[in-house]
């Protein structure tokens, strides 16, 4: 065991179904130290890099870390609506597809690409009085946010160019964009402009400005009794971090 370690950042494929506190905890856990921070939340139904430093001369570069720009994977499920944009909502409408073309897909998609206005989603960790805006959606109040400019630099269907319908409802996507873009937000916004409504059923980070997934640690082996053994295989010093932010 590496009794010297005193900083590091590590790359954690998170698992479906816990959030991101949860996993800084297991990373806590796991080195035995309290100064450690993620940068950039995932919530809980969505997978994919989570971003973790330990240790203040890390935890200092978190801001500098989350400036990146970030790709994910979405799916969405055309027809329906939930309260939060994603399956851990209420429905809150249902509507047929009807017959929606490639063609129909694409020319939707090219309204996105590029620098626009996006209001953040209701239930999300953004601020408002020093809480998440979900603390306050969850007792019913919600705080609307003024917009903020977003940019999507990449936005293309990666599941083929068949008709969606009824019998076929969902949606995949990619997108490359700047930080501080709600892939949730996107999802409905592309679900109202095809006429039918939509929220996101799936969500995977791939990259996060120069951090990859494929160099990360799987989330669910840290609750093995290795976890710290497998971490520090991977970890990233403070040095490597600045190298690859410049």
């Amino acid at each position: 065991m590496d009794t010297e370690f005193e900083a590091g950042t590590f790359l954690i494929d998170k698992p479906e179904g816990v959030s991101s506190f949860y996993m800084v905890r297991q990373v806590r856990r796991a080195l035995g130290m309290k100064k450690v921070g993620h940068a950039g939340t995932l919530d809980p139904f969505a997978t994919g890099l989570l971003v973790i430093c330990a240790g203040r001369p890390a935890t200092r570069m978190i801001g500098e870390i989350m400036e990146g720009e970030k790709e994910y994977l979405a799916t969405l499920r055309l027809g329906m609506e939930t309260t939060t944009l994603d399956p851990e909502g209420e429905v809150t409408s249902k509507q047929s597809v009807g017959h929606v073309s490639a063609q129909q897909v694409e020319e939707c998609l090219q309204g996105f690409r590029g620098e626009f206005d996006q209001v953040p989603p209701a239930y999300s960790a953004l601020k408002h009085e020093g809480k998440p805006l979900y603390h306050y959606a969850r007792q019913g109040i919600h705080i609307v946010k003024p917009p903020r400019r977003v940019l999507i630099h990449t936005l293309e269907r990666t599941d083929g160019d068949q008709e969606l319908n009824d019998a076929s409802p969902f949606l995949t996507i990619r997108v490359v964009c700047s930080k501080g873009t709600y892939i949730r937000t996107l999802g409905s916004d592309i679900g109202k402009v095809l006429g039918c409504g939509a929220y996101l059923t799936a969500l995977r980070r791939m990259q996060s400005g120069c951090f990859h997934v494929r160099d990360s640690v799987q989330g669910q082996l840290l609750r093995e009794d290795d976890a710290r053994e497998r971490l520090m295989q991977r970890v990233l010093s403070v040095s490597d971090v600045r190298n690859l932010l410049q």
